[in-house]
C-alpha cells in the first residue's frame, strides 16, 4: 500500500512537519489549509467570507495537483474563531458546494493560528 505525498509548487507549502496532502487507496486526505494567499505567501485577513474563499481556492489548488476537484469531496472539517461566523461559513460553502454536499462538520473554537477566523482540511475521492 503507496502513499503519495501531494505538494503543489506554490507559497502554500507547508510551515510546519506534516505534509500538504496525501493520497492513499483512493482517497486524497488534505491537511488544514488557512487563509493565506498562494502568491504571496500573506495570510488573508479581513472577513469570515474573505478568508474562507481564500481557504476555498487553495484547497482546489491543492486537489486540482490530485487531479481530482471540489465534487470529490467526501468529508469537510471547518473550524472557526467563533460560532457566530457559522452562518457565513454556511452561506460561503454553499458558493463552492452548489449540488454536491459533502458531509461536513463545523468546529467552534477559539483563537486560530496566525490571528485567522477559519481553517480548513478535507478529504476527497480521488484516483
Amino acid at each position: 500500500m503507496t502513499m503519495e505525498y501531494i505538494q503543489t509548487n506554490n507559497a502554500l507549502k507547508p510551515a510546519g512537519h506534516y505534509s500538504q496532502a496525501i493520497k492513499h487507496q483512493g482517497l486524497l486526505y488534505v491537511s488544514g489549509q488557512l487563509p493565506i494567499d498562494p502568491d504571496s505567501g500573506k495570510k488573508v485577513t479581513g472577513t469570515i467570507q474573505a478568508q474562507a474563499r481564500r481557504v476555498f481556492d487553495n484547497l482546489k489548488l491543492i486537489l486540482a495537483e490530485a487531479n481530482t476537484d471540489l465534487n470529490q469531496v467526501i468529508k469537510l472539517v471547518v473550524y472557526i474563531s467563533s460560532v457566530e461566523l457559522w452562518d457565513e461559513v454556511n452561506q460561503i460553502c454553499g458558493e463552492y458546494f452548489v449540488v454536491h454536499k459533502p458531509v461536513r462538520t463545523i468546529v467552534p473554537t477559539r483563537d486560530l493560528h496566525f490571528g485567522v477566523t477559519i481553517e480548513i482540511d478535507c478529504i476527497a475521492a480521488c484516483d
